[in-house]
C-alpha cells in the first residue's frame, strides 16, 4: 500500500508539466504563438535529439557535474567545520561569528569580480564560487544543530571523560546530523544554482551546460536553450533525490516522524 501511495503522489505530481505540454502544442498547432519565439514541442524535440547525440554535450554535461560536485564536495566540508567550531567554543564564536555574519550579507553574486580578478576565468574560480555558495547554508545549519544539542548531554560526556574526537564521532556530530542534512540539501541546491549561474558569467573558458544555452542564444535558436533548461532541471531533481535517499539512509536511525 505505501508503496502504491507513492507512486500515486508522484503521478500526480506530472499531472501540471503534461497539460503544460498540451496547451503548448495545440498554441502551435493552430499558431496562436510565435514559432520563432516559442517553437513547438516536436521542433523541441528533434533539436534535442540531434543535441544529445553530439559528443560535446555529454562532455559539457560532466564538466558541469563534476564542477558542482567539487565545489560541492569542498563547501561542505569546510561548511561542518566551520559550523562546528562555532558551536563548540566560545571564543571561536566570539572572534568569527561577528565577520562571518557580516559577510554572509554580501550578495554570491558579488564576489564574481572579485574571484575573476584573482583565479581568472577557468574552473578554479567557478569551484571557488560554487564552494562558497555552499559554505554558507551548511555552515548555518550545523551551527544550529550543534547549538541545539542539550546542555546536559555535554555534562554526560564531559563525566565520561570523552576526548575530543569521542566528543565529536559520538555526541555532536549524531545529535546534529538532522540539521547539518538539512544544510546540504539546501548547498546542493546553492551549488547546482551556482555552476550554471558560473558558467554563464564566467563563460569566457571551459564547457559546461551554461554554455549550450549562450549557443543556443548567440544563435537565436530558442529550441536549444529550451533543451538546455530542461537538462538543468532534471539533473538538479535528479541531484536532489538522490541527496534525499542518501539522508534517509545515513539517518534511518532515527525514530519515524508522522505528520
Amino acid at each position: 500500500m505505501a508503496i502504491l501511495a507513492f507512486g500515486q503522489r508522484h503521478w500526480r505530481g506530472l499531472v501540471i508539466p503534461v497539460l503544460f505540454v498540451l496547451l503548448w502544442s495545440v498554441a502551435s498547432a493552430l499558431d496562436w504563438v510565435n514559432p520563432k519565439l516559442i517553437p513547438s514541442p516536436i521542433q523541441v524535440i528533434g533539436v534535442s535529439i540531434n543535441t544529445v547525440l553530439n559528443a560535446e554535450f555529454w562532455l559539457g554535461t560532466g564538466a558541469s557535474v563534476l564542477r558542482d560536485l567539487g565545489g560541492f564536495a569542498i563547501g561542505s566540508l569546510f561548511g561542518i567545520g566551520f559550523g562546528i567550531l562555532l558551536g563548540i567554543s566560545r571564543l571561536a564564536d566570539h572572534l568569527f561569528s561577528p565577520s562571518f555574519n557580516a559577510l554572509r550579507q554580501i550578495s554570491l553574486f558579488a564576489w564574481l569580480p572579485l574571484i575573476s580578478t584573482f583565479l581568472g576565468y577557468d574552473n578554479s574560480a567557478k569551484v571557488l564560487f560554487i564552494s562558497l555558495s555552499v559554505f554558507y547554508p551548511v555552515a548555518l545549519h550545523t551551527l544550529e544543530g550543534v547549538r541545539n544539542i542539550p546542555l546536559h548531554q555535554f555534562e554526560v560526556a564531559k563525566v565520561y571523560q570523552f576526548s575530543r574526537w569521542q566528543l565529536l564521532s559520538k555526541l555532536v556530530l549524531p545529535a546534529a546530523a538532522p540539521q547539518i542534512f538539512v544544510g546540504l540539501q539546501l548547498g546542493l541546491i546553492f551549488a547546482w544554482l551556482a555552476t550554471i549561474g558560473s558558467e554563464f558569467l564566467l563563460a569566457n573558458y571551459g564547457v559546461g551546460l551554461g554554455n549550450i544555452i549562450i549557443s543556443g542564444r548567440a544563435a537565436f535558436n530558442v529550441e536549444l536553450i529550451i533543451f538546455g533548461m530542461l537538462v538543468i532541471g532534471v539533473i538538479g531533481m535528479g541531484l536532489n533525490t538522490i541527496a534525499t535517499r542518501l539522508e534517509r539512509r545515513a539517518l534511518a536511525w532515527r525514530a519515524p516522524q508522522h505528520l
